[in-house]
């Protein structure tokens, strides 16, 4: 496993989704899926894997507390079974989607686009539901019913 591998499925993917340049990509580190700034990165510290980094937006002032409480819950149920994780970029108050995506044979371009969609179709739901929802729909959705998540 190495950045020679990581190279090679950041190019697989951008043949995958129609992006003429992987130079630039890889140069950038980040790609637009559905309307999320979504980072491409690799580590030396975990040269087996890739991590597709999700910025789904930012927690309205006055939500931050429970927002949070939800990104645990979430954690717990809904992204345990996955290798992610969703958190609050500190510098910016934003909500991240942090996925480790091991670099084995059966992961390709297409199998990454594929998840860069399911994972834009979380960050809609957060966005739709859970960030930009009135007062009222918001004290709904933080009830403690657990109805918003979404599996």
């Amino acid at each position: 496993m190495s950045y020679q591998q990581y190279e090679q499925l950041v190019t697989e993917l951008c043949a995958a989704i129609d992006l003429p340049d992987p130079g630039a990509v890889l140069d950038r580190g980040w790609v637009e899926v559905e309307g999320f700034e979504v980072q491409l990165t690799h580590y030396e510290n975990d040269v087996a894997a890739m991590y597709i980094n999700f910025h789904f937006g930012i927690v309205t002032p006055g939500r931050t507390l429970t927002v949070y409480r939800l990104l645990l819950e979430a954690n717990l149920t809904v992204y345990a079974q996955d290798q992610a994780q969703a958190g609050i970029n500190p510098d910016t108050g934003g909500i991240i989607l942090i996925v480790r995506v091991p670099m084995t044979p059966d992961i390709n371009g297409g199998w990454l686009a594929e998840t860069l969609t399911h994972y834009a179709e979380h960050g809609r739901y957060w966005g739709d539901n859970i960030l930009a929802s009135h007062e009222e729909a918001f004290l709904g959705i933080c009830s403690g019913d657990y109805l918003w998540i979404k599996v």
